[in-house]
């Protein structure tokens, strides 16, 4: 009988990162965590696609109720950050807190752990949620009969490319702490974060084609300076910073649909 941590992909995975990155109401047992540990990375992109299922479902049925695409797009958002807690975006304000408030390493990582949010967080969740919704609106309202676009897919495309980002900045980078969250996952086998970037390529594929295509390498190029920023300020990455870094992917991803769809 092999002994889980030696095998690259579990089914179970699955189940791993819908209770690491939502509160849905998924069994996981702790030494399940302990042994697979960053293993389970391959199937974040699809607990994101699920999430963004969820959020689209919502949409749906608001949109029958006779909602306008904001008032659609904003229900999508607010699913979304009901089914995870708000987990990333709690990460993006305190990212921006830390990185930018802090005068020394420690100061910053300190910032990080306070559950106050301050102007620089405030400022980066108002901005990051704005450019979002502003995104999704126009992804489920511009004429897509001419486009190879389908807003649902585009979705769950964008939902799952956005967690990729955290999956390889584990692999990338150091821990900045010695404890957290982040640090107790490990770095990921490189094959476990491949499969995990194969995932979501295929669903941006999927979603837009060659827009999908775009959005997909745009929304990893819209991570990297925060990724630098992090390596330069505290050394390296935080669960805060992941977090940060699937709502800035998010972002990127819908803007870049918002712009072929409205285009």
């Amino acid at each position: 009988m092999h002994d889980q941590r030696e095998l690259p992909f579990r089914l179970s995975d699955i189940g791993l990162a819908l209770a690491f990155l939502t509160r849905l109401p998924v069994q996981a047992r702790e030494p399940a965590f302990r042994l697979r540990g960053a293993r389970a990375v391959w199937a974040w992109p699809v607990a994101g696609a699920l999430i963004g299922l969820l959020g689209g479902l919502a949409g749906a049925v608001a949109a029958v109720l006779g909602a306008s695409g904001g008032v659609a797009a904003a229900v999508i958002l607010a699913t979304m950050a009901l089914v995870t807690g708000a987990l990333h975006e709690d990460g993006l304000a305190d990212t921006f807190d830390g990185l930018a408030g802090g005068r020394t390493r420690a100061e910053r990582l300190e910032i990080m752990r306070d559950s106050r949010i301050g102007s620089f967080g405030a400022l980066a969740l108002i901005l990051v949620t704005i450019a979002r919704w502003s995104a999704l609106t126009t992804v489920l309202t511009a004429p897509t009969a001419d486009t190879a676009l389908s807003p649902a897919l585009g979705l769950l495309a964008a939902a799952a490319v956005s967690r990729l980002p955290m999956g390889l900045a584990l692999l990338a980078l150091t821990a900045a702490r010695s404890d957290g969250l982040a640090h107790g996952l490990g770095k990921p086998p490189v094959e476990n974060a491949l499969a995990a970037l194969a995932i979501a390529l295929t669903l941006a594929l999927l979603a837009a084609g060659g827009t999908g295509l775009l959005a997909f390498l745009l929304a990893l190029l819209a991570t990297a300076p925060l990724f630098a920023w992090a390596r330069a300020r505290i050394g390296g990455q935080t669960g805060d910073v992941l977090g940060a870094s699937q709502q800035i992917a998010e972002m990127a991803f819908l803007a870049t649909l918002a712009g072929a769809a409205a285009g």
